[in-house]
């Protein structure tokens, strides 16, 4: 089986800001290049190959942490947000608590309007896990929390309702493992990237 290593980008202004994303390509913040200067890869990933999501902070991303000429994967770019791009979720809630809990109760089916559900996420990455699986390389994937959600719901069959079965921590890096056809396992979450001065690792934080 494949080792596939996921990992979100750094930090940007609008995660700062609880602003939603989607495919606005927002770069990193000055503290979020900072931060991924402070990532350091697992041992077992040395010489893996690099796919990335077109989008600047991905991009930004795998750079810092070595990647000189990754590979642009549309598959991996972030879940399409649609109308509450560029807006933060609170202000949503407030301005149609009713209509924002109808579609949050709709799991994978969850669609902003004019946006892309989780399901629909999960049907772009399938053939790209089989390319990634039918090459047999272990590969590390800089994309982003929408995509990683949607591939840790395939693989461990969460709906997306409730709480997950693990609270994943996006300063970290999530490992699964794919089948020859693809599909995807949990093979750990939580894999700790960041250490302090001194090379210690540094406790988790959630962004």
């Amino acid at each position: 089986m494949t080792l596939l290593a996921l990992l979100r980008h750094g930090p940007t202004r609008w995660n700062a800001a609880g602003r939603i994303q989607g495919r606005t390509d927002v770069s990193l913040s000055a503290d979020g290049v900072a931060e991924v200067r402070r990532w350091r890869l697992p041992p077992e990933l040395a010489g893996a190959r690099w796919q990335v999501s077109p989008l600047l902070r991905a991009v930004e991303t795998a750079r810092l942490l070595g990647a000189i000429e990754p590979e642009f994967v549309p598959a991996l770019a972030e879940m399409r947000w649609g109308e509450w791009e560029g807006r933060l979720l609170s202000e949503i809630r407030a301005a149609d608590p009713e209509g924002v809990a109808d579609i949050e109760a709709r799991g994978l089916d969850f669609a902003p309007p004019g946006g892309e559900s989780p399901r629909l996420v999960q049907a772009r990455l399938r053939p790209w896990l089989e390319s990634v699986a039918q090459r047999r390389t272990t590969t590390i994937a800089v994309t982003h929390k929408g995509v990683i959600r949607a591939l840790y719901a395939e693989a461990s069959g969460w709906p997306m309702l409730g709480r997950p079965p693990d609270k994943l921590d996006w300063s970290c890096l999530h490992l699964f493992r794919l089948a020859p056809d693809g599909r995807p396992s949990l093979e750990r979450m939580n894999v700790m990237l960041r250490v302090t001065d001194d090379g210690a690792p540094c406790p988790p934080r959630l962004f």
